[in-house]
């Protein structure tokens, strides 16, 4: 049986009449930039993060851009963030002029761990402590980093956060200092970003991101930069400060508008085939104890959930022993799967300049040698998934699989 690691196409026909006739209604009004989709769009976004403002943007990659840049990161500026994430995260804080500083992550979620930031901070000489300006923590794979003690660590050292979102609209984070309260991912720190990426849980039909804030002075910000730093979007040729061209387009905010009706229903999908997963591995005797080892007796390590939290999946992320060698056979057999991510940000080429080296974040490092995303998008069925844990049991059960 193949099964592919996303189809698209299959979330697309039960809403395309809804979606050619929104495309439609922005054709027949040639209105492409700003306008009522995008208006409603930001209405809609921001109501369902509670925040008080919500800001589309051309990407989830100019999202963190252009709030590093609302907030004045600038050169010679210290942001403390995940190596092992999406390359934006980073190479957003190198282009304002800053430098990221990467601090390893939780074994369990793979997010920063907010232990391993406090050492980091506490070792910093007096001088370097004052150049730290901001906070990014990823929220990884539709779970939130562990948002308390982190935030507590941004009030002690007067540390902007800006919550990389990009892969958790609609999750929640359960606050552990006040039992049973919850706040969305984005809207936990002074700036929350989001992608509309195709492949996105809500994903448009090309490049697409949203900024979130409850600060009315970020919020004009980051409404002027995206706007080339025009005083207006209604006032050309009048600029306070050099922006970029970030503007989230008007056909992008209508399919945005059509698919948000529906994400309710596939992200509890989403988290049905988690837990179908979860049953499934266990049932095959394949799941470890524990979720950060993963090894020749029990070769996969499920996705750990923070107790209360809401995760959304978009991915789910098993550890896997032998995970290359999985991956070739998953996919000789039709089984999709990808690697996210497999060398982590400090390793990169790009960022050799800042000094580090093999084995200075191990657990980032061990986590790209052993993650593995099967399909868990919301057209998969049971029978597919059934499929998939099989193909993975009999690559374990041979030393030789065919």
């Amino acid at each position: 049986m193949n099964v592919p690691l996303l189809n698209l196409k299959l979330q697309y026909a039960p809403i395309k009449d809804e979606i050619r006739a929104a495309i439609d209604e922005v054709l027949e009004s040639q209105q492409f930039i700003f306008g009522p989709q995008l208006e409603s769009l930001e209405r809609e976004i921001a109501q369902r993060v509670h925040v008080d403002h919500a800001i589309g943007v051309s990407s989830g990659t100019d999202a963190l851009l252009l709030s590093l840049m609302a907030l004045g990161i600038g050169n010679g500026d210290l942001v403390i963030t995940s190596p092992f994430t999406f390359f934006s995260t980073a190479s957003s804080i190198s282009r304002v002029g800053g430098t990221p500083v990467f601090v390893d992550v939780d074994p369990r979620t793979f997010t920063l761990s907010p232990e391993k930031v406090k050492a980091a901070l506490s070792s910093m000489t007096g001088e370097q402590k004052g150049s730290v300006k901001a906070l990014i923590p990823v929220h990884l794979y539709g779970q939130c980093a562990d948002m308390d003690p982190l935030l507590s660590l941004a009030k002690d050292y007067n540390l902007a956060i800006i919550e990389d979102a990009a892969q958790a609209l609609d999750t929640q984070y359960a606050h552990s200092d006040a039992p049973g309260t919850f706040t969305a991912a984005g809207a936990m720190g002074e700036c929350g970003c989001f992608s509309f990426f195709p492949t996105k849980n809500l994903g448009g039909y090309g490049e697409g991101g949203m900024v979130v804030t409850q600060n009315p002075d970020v919020a004009a910000a980051v409404r002027k930069l995206r706007h080339h730093g025009c005083k207006s979007e209604h006032e050309q040729y009048h600029y306070d400060k050099i922006g970029i061209n970030g503007r989230l387009d008007a056909l992008q905010a209508s399919v945005l508008r059509v698919k948000l009706k529906y994400l309710d229903r596939w992200t509890k999908q989403r988290r049905l085939n988690a837990d179908n997963y979860n049953k499934l591995f266990k049932e095959a005797e394949l799941s470890a104890a524990r979720n950060d080892q993963c090894n020749e007796e029990k070769p996969i390590s499920l996705p750990f959930v923070r107790d209360n939290n809401v995760h959304v999946f978009h991915q789910y992320v098993v550890r896997a022993h032998k995970r290359d060698q999985l991956k070739d056979f998953l996919t000789k057999n039709g089984i999709g799967c990808g690697i996210y991510y497999p060398i982590p940000l400090h390793l990169q080429p790009c960022f050799q300049e800042l000094g580090y080296t093999k084995g200075s974040l191990p657990e980032a490092e061990k986590a790209a040698g052993e993650v593995l995303a099967l399909p868990i998008f919301p057209e998969v069925t049971f029978e597919q998934q059934e499929a998939v844990v099989a193909t993975i049991a009999r690559f374990y059960q041979t030393s030789t699989p065919l």
